[in-house]
Order: structure tokens, then sequence, then C-alpha cells
């Protein structure tokens, strides 16, 4: 669902032509199992099922369109679900985090086609890369849902039936300037000559088919209510404002369906057409809470965690999220997701990126030549959630190395060592004694409480700022302690030495786990350097945080850094060549020298 284009016209359709027709259909509706409110105008509706989960809290990435590979963009949004996923864990909760791959439509029929492929097989493929990316880059997700899936398909063939049974679905004509690219019909004033495309370029077709359409405009009423009564739903807040505002606007009803796409659901009561698109994908979201065992079941689905805490999206899918899917929810008798949140785009060095400007930024290069805790850590720190970021390779190496192998492998790297060589890296007291008494305790903790206010808040880059300061606030203490010189004084000035390096190396070890939603690689191997097992790494806890985890007599391991430093390979080809010519020089002097000599 993110890489489908999003100018929608649908919302105003002016160029649209509808002509109802009896919507009461020839069949019968099936026997639902949900409850529905007499008046479902009267805001948003919920499902009478209970959820047994407890504290859980499921999260979803959007279902990525597979017509192309992963990009970063992708990357993105998915490297911040996992850190919010990540820190949920950690403090308990019973995350269940959804991503997944949209594989319908006439874009991806079209891409097959172009590859000498069928349909189906073009998505297996599309579709194993992004699980292979997001291995790469440390992704945990607990549903990976395919809208090619049975269990799918039956989920989006029981929703449509509940809110075709609810007198929501009807037939009408649509015409217009179709985008066979962006999948959709275009109004004739957004498009430039010959009726070409904005975006890709390529002039519309026209197209005149008979579809079933939903009926936003009955919710009109009812989102406007849900909007103010939570204005939570949609952030940041100034997303909010732009739902709002489209909401005011006037919704339209929009099609859900095309008779000239055969690559998809089909309708259940018209097998001459497919479900369309958002109508499919969105379902994806439920779907994904199926039991692989069970029957696929709308029922079961929904009491398995149903209301998601949060849908995080790009900014140019949110009308879909928190317009076209509440409406649909609503329709449907189902609770709506408790928080939409609408991120920024990635720009490279100030520009948007495009294929055409030979720009783009490929995932899977950057971890290949940068490593996943550098990648994870600058998409998260260097862009403030919710606005638009930008990538530079220079920016990006400077504060991956300023950060991650000074501020933070540094600190434990020179602690390790000190350690070794005058306590045979092993711990003199707990880290609660080597305190006592000791205000920099109290900032250490001061900071933790601030980076967990700040992962709460979805505030991703606040929270890897606080973690950092912890850093900071270690190595200003180690520089203004010098233990080196103390231990070399001998006496009670080396045991404050000793004690010193407790201090500093529980500092890592609370880095450690503030900084597990963003860098788990690295967090593990600052864990392992503290002499901690695989078990006791993932058993950790927000709890873990709390100063005294460190025990006297522990034992270290031998010190390595934990992040190597990445080398400017500009800066290194320029050094390369200002050598080479230095010693093409000194070369050239000193023959000349041997030719003088010699006469």
């Amino acid at each position: 669902m993110a890489a489908r284009m999003n100018t929608l016209s649908l919302l105003n359709p002016s160029h649209v032509s509808l002509r109802p027709r009896d919507s009461r259909f020839s069949h019968r509706p099936l026997t639902l199992r949900f409850y529905t409110s007499p008046n479902p105008n009267r805001g948003a509706l919920f499902c009478t099922c209970s959820t047994t989960n407890g504290e859980s809290f499921v999260l979803t990435t959007p279902l990525y369109y597979v017509n192309a590979p992963p990009h970063m963009g992708s990357a993105y949004t998915t490297i911040a679900a996992d850190a919010i996923a990540r820190f949920q864990r950690l403090l308990g909760k019973k995350v269940i985090f959804i991503t997944g791959t949209d594989e319908h439509g006439e874009k991806i029929a079209a891409a097959a086609m172009a590859q000498g492929s069928i349909p189906l097989d073009h998505c297996n493929l599309i579709s194993q890369a992004y699980k292979t990316l997001w291995k790469d880059l440390d992704i945990s997700y607990d549903k990976f849902i395919r809208t090619t899936d049975s269990k799918h398909e039956a989920i989006v063939k029981e929703f449509y039936s509940r809110v075709l049974a609810k007198g929501d679905i009807y037939q009408a004509d649509y015409e217009g300037l179709y985008c066979v690219n962006c999948e959709e019909y275009k109004d004739e004033k957004e498009l430039l000559e010959n009726n070409c495309c904005p975006v890709h370029l390529k002039p519309c077709d026209s197209r005149k088919e008979e579809n079933y359409f939903f009926a936003l405009s009955k919710y009109q009423k009812s989102l406007e209510e849900a909007l103010n009564k939570n204005p939570n739903f949609v952030q940041p807040s100034f997303r909010l404002n732009e739902v709002q505002s489209w909401v005011k606007g006037g919704l339209r009803d929009f099609s859900i369906s095309r008779a000239s796409v055969d690559w998809g659901i089909p309708i259940p009561n018209d097998r001459s057409q497919t479900i369309y698109v958002w109508f499919d994908a969105l379902l994806g979201y439920i779907s994904a809470l199926s039991d692989e065992q069970e029957q696929p079941d709308l029922l079961n689905a929904v009491s398995s965690g149903w209301p998601a805490a949060l849908h995080l999206i790009g900014k140019d899918i949110l009308r879909f999220h928190a317009v076209y899917w509440p409406a649909m929810l609503m329709s449907a008798g189902l609770s709506l997701p408790k928080m939409v949140f609408g991120h920024g785009f990635l720009t490279k060095d100030g520009m948007k990126m495009g294929k055409s400007l030979g720009n783009t930024l490929e995932p899977n290069e950057l971890v290949h030549r940068f490593g996943t805790d550098a990648v994870r850590y600058f998409f998260l720190r260097e862009v403030e959630f919710g606005s638009d970021g930008d990538y530079s390779e220079e920016r990006f190496i400077n504060i991956v190395n300023a950060h991650l192998a000074n501020t933070i492998g540094n600190l434990l790297n020179r602690t390790l060592g000190l350690l070794k060589k005058n306590c045979q890296s092993t711990l003199v007291v707990d880290s609660t004694t080597a305190a006592d008494g000791n205000e920099f305790k109290d900032n250490v903790e001061k900071l933790v409480d601030k980076a967990r206010m700040h992962y709460e808040n979805l505030s991703l880059s606040s929270a890897c700022e606080a973690v950092l300061e912890i850093g900071n606030v270690g190595n200003f203490y180690m520089d203004e302690r010098a233990p080196w010189s103390l231990f070399k004084q001998g006496g009670t000035a080396s045991e404050a030495a000793a004690k010193d390096l407790v201090i500093i190396l529980e500092t890592a070890r609370i880095i450690a786990i503030a900084l597990l939603p963003v860098t788990p690689s690295l967090s593990w191997r600052i864990y392992e350097q503290l002499g901690y097992s695989r078990d006791q790494f993932d058993a950790a806890t927000w709890g873990d945080t709390k100063w005294g985890g460190l025990k006297g007599g522990q034992v270290m391991a031998q010190p390595k850094p934990v992040f190597a430093r990445i080398e400017n390979q500009t800066e290194d080809v320029d050094k390369g060549v200002a050598v080479g010519k230095t010693m093409k020089s000194k070369g050239k002097k000193m023959k000349q020298a041997q030719q003088v000599a010699g006469a």
C-alpha cells in the first residue's frame, strides 16, 4: 500500500459520472455474526467481541506494493515500526507487529508481464525481497501478511459481505481518465498536456465501466465526530488538521471494484469484477491476526488483537487510512484503530529521490556498506519522526562515527581496557555500592526517564538524543575523574578508580538497554562485552535500565571495539592521490639528485 500513488481525486470526483442502480441487489445477504448499531452514524462503532490480550500492542506498517523491490522509504517506515515494537516489548507488552505486501491490481499484472512472468511468481519474488531486507535490517515482525494469502481473501470477502448487507455498497457507472501506474482515475484539472499524469508523465486512458461503490459520504458526520472526540487518532497533530480539512470539504463515494482487472479478489456477488485496492489491502491489518491453523474468519481475527494500537504510514497514504479505513470499519461495525501516524518523506542531499535523477537510495546497498546498526540509527536519530528528512553520505558517516563509534563505543572500550589492566577484568563492587552518594547516578536516571518519555510519544529522534546524552555524561565523568591517573597513585585513590570503572560500565549497560529499540545488534555486543549471555540479553526489559545491574565479582569480556568507525572512502581516495603525488615527486627529485651526483 505504501507504494501506491496517492493523488486522491476520488474524494472530489467531478470527473465521475454516477448513475446508481438499485442498491438492494438480487442476491440474499449473508447472515452476520456481529452486532451492528441501529444508528451507525453516531460516531465510531465497536465490536461486541472481547479480547483477552491484556497489555497487548498491535502495530502495523503499510502493506507494501510489490510492483517493484523495496526502497529506502519503505525501509524507513519499517525500521521506525520495529523500534516502537521493541520498546513496547521492553515494557512487557504483548506486541503483535504486522507488516506484509499488497499484491493485487493492474499494475502488478503489468509489471509481471514486462518481466515475462505471471503475477503470482512476480509477487513471490518481490515479497521475498522484502522479507530478506527485513531480516538484514533486524526487523522483528510477528506477522507477515500477503494479500494473495487464502486467509486474507476469505476475510476480505466476509468483510465485503457485511458492508454490502449494511446497504453501503451499490453499483454505478464509472467514467474518466485512468492512470494505470497510479491505478486511479484522474481529474482533468490535474493532468498535463495530452492528458498526461503529472506523476508518471504518461497519457491516461479514457475508461468507462460499471463498478461497485462504497457509500463514504454516509459517514461524513460520523468521521467528523470521531476526529473531534479523539484528537490523538491522527498524529502528528498537524496531520490531524489536514484530515479534518478533507472531511469538512465533503466526502464522496468511491469505487471499490474494477471490471477490467483480473488480478484481484473476485466480488462475492459478481465474479465479473474484482475488489479494488483499498477495500482489499486495508483488510490485511485484520487478516494478519488470523491464526495459521484456524479457518479464516473475521470474528476470530478481530478477537486476536483488534483494534490496532498504531498504524504507521507515510503521509502520502494518510487519507486512505484516516478517512476511507475508519468509514469502512464503521460500516462493518468494528472498532477503529487507536492511532494513525503519518511520517514524512526522505530526500537525498536536499533533493527528491528518483530513478530519473539517478539519486535513489538503495537500502540493501546502505546495509552492505555501513551495517544494520548504522542505517537504523542514522534515520531514526537524524529524521524528526513525522517530518521530512534528508540523507547525505557525509553527514551519515559523521553522525554514526561521532555517536556510535566515539561517544558510546570508545567509552566502553577504554573503560574495559583500564579494567583489564588494573582489575583483571573483574568488577570490585556492585554498581549500586560504587555509585552510593554520587549524583552521577541521579543524572543518568533522569536521562533514562527522558528517553522513555520520548519513546512513548513516538519522538524517536529525541529518544536517541537522550540516550546519547547518557554517553556524553559518561565520557565527561571519565575524563573528569581520570581513573588512569588514580590507579598510578595507588591506595585509596586506586580503590576509587576501580569504583569509577564500575560506574562507567553500569552506564554502558544502561545505554545498551535504552538504545536496544534502535540498535539491537550493537546493544547485544555491548551486553556481551559486559559478560552477559545471550539469554540474559534476550530476557532484558526496560526495568533493566534501573541503576544496579552490575554485580561485584562479575567478569567482563576481553575488550574489543563494539562499533568500528566508518572510513570516508572519498577522503581515503583523496589521501591516496595526494600520497601518490608526493611519492612520485620525491622519486623524481631523488632521480634528479642521483643524476647530478653522477655527473
